[in-house]
């Protein structure tokens, strides 16, 4: 397969991936292979939250159309073009790379997924318990537009062998395991990485409003979703609750009220100092990790010294959000939309692909 063709497969997908929304899906004649695959991909659309009770309809419509907005020819043709001396010298020198997938998002290890494929490399993909079906449909989608990909996609289940090089996401304690497994593999081990928001008491209501947008999204169960909040001294919350009241609907989803309900009666046991609006709770902490239901804060006096800070916790941070506070920073409201070039943990995983002999 060519890289033009592979390229064209991606796009096929993106076209079919489009069809799929929360309002109204719709069949579009010009889509490939419909008359196959529609009906059963929104049926597993709504039953994936049978399979795992994060994956509601509304989170799964959200992950597809952020992929189909991705997988178009312009954007596609975007990121592959700074490796044109690379593809090239890799030309036919495929591998097989193990992917060891993650599954508290929908879909969240198809960025690996979609790399090997288009760099001509095998996937042999180990898919989280949590995250077992729709990868595997639209493998089976890109397999009917072009039947070459059908010896280049592997699912396995139980162990791992006959690969070259791994990439492999999980928690800080299983990433010691695989660090240790696959030492003598060339790999790329994911960690836990949380998000942050730095405000100064200026954003207007409509960026509160998408700052709750990057913290309800997927229930905050992502990397990309932030779960703490840097403040300047004296900072009012008010505007932030009355922002973000627009997400009150989670607490009524069962699994994320649960949490709700346990993470604040161990805080209030604990005697923390808590501010609660009845579907969140904001504490202040040093650690970037708070638990579902919870945003954690800290107050700055100094921008560049919180600069300097983060350049330091870099490695625990996956995205920074803040109205051009901190440099390299993303607007308010986009963490859950990461463009292909926008690689987890700033590893440029076409690059691993194509040099790693």
């Amino acid at each position: 397969m060519t890289l033009e063709t592979k390229k064209s497969v991606f796009v096929e997908l993106g076209k079919f991936l489009g069809q799929f929304s929360e309002k109204e899906s719709v069949k579009k004649s010009d889509v490939l292979y419909n008359d196959i695959f529609f009906d059963d991909f929104e049926n597993l659309i709504h039953l994936s939250q049978s399979h795992n009770g994060w994956y509601t309809p509304e989170q799964v419509y959200f992950a597809l159309n952020s992929w189909a907005e991705a997988l178009t020819a312009e954007n596609i043709d975007k990121w592959l073009s700074q490796y044109k001396s690379e593809f090239a010298q890799n030309e036919g020198k495929e591998k097989t790379v193990a992917l060891i997938l993650a599954g508290n998002i929908p879909l969240v290890g198809f960025h690996d997924f979609l790399s090997v494929l288009i760099t001509g490399n095998k996937a042999l993909v180990k898919t989280s318990s949590n995250d077992q079906h729709l990868l595997p449909f639209l493998a089976k989608y890109l397999i009917a537009v072009d039947e070459n990909l059908k010896d280049k996609i592997t699912f396995v289940e139980g162990k791992l062998e006959n690969f070259d090089a791994v990439i492999a996401t999980g928690s800080n304690n299983t990433a010691r395991y695989f660090e240790y497994y696959f030492k003598d593999k060339p790999s790329i081990v994911r960690k836990n990485r949380n998000s942050v928001a730095v405000l100064n008491g200026k954003e207007s209501k409509e960026e509160l409003e998408d700052l709750g947008e990057d913290i309800f999204r997927y229930f905050g169960l992502g990397c990309r979703n932030v779960s703490k909040l840097f403040v300047p001294k004296g900072y009012s919350f008010d505007g932030f609750f009355e922002a973000i009241f627009k997400y009150q609907d989670v607490i009524h989803y069962e699994k994320y009220a649960n949490n709700y309900d346990y993470n604040k009666a161990v805080f209030l046991m604990s005697n923390f100092k808590l501010l609660d609006n009845g579907f969140l709770t904001i504490k202040e902490d040093s650690s970037y990790a708070s638990p579902i239901s919870s945003v954690f804060y800290e107050f700055y006096e100094n921008i560049e010294d919180l600069q300097s800070r983060l350049e330091t916790d870099s490695e625990q941070i996956q995205c920074i959000v803040s109205n051009d506070l901190i440099e390299n920073s993303i607007t308010f409201g986009e963490t859950q939309k990461p463009q292909l070039w926008d690689y987890a943990d700033n590893v440029d995983t076409i690059t691993f692909l194509l040099t790693t002999k």
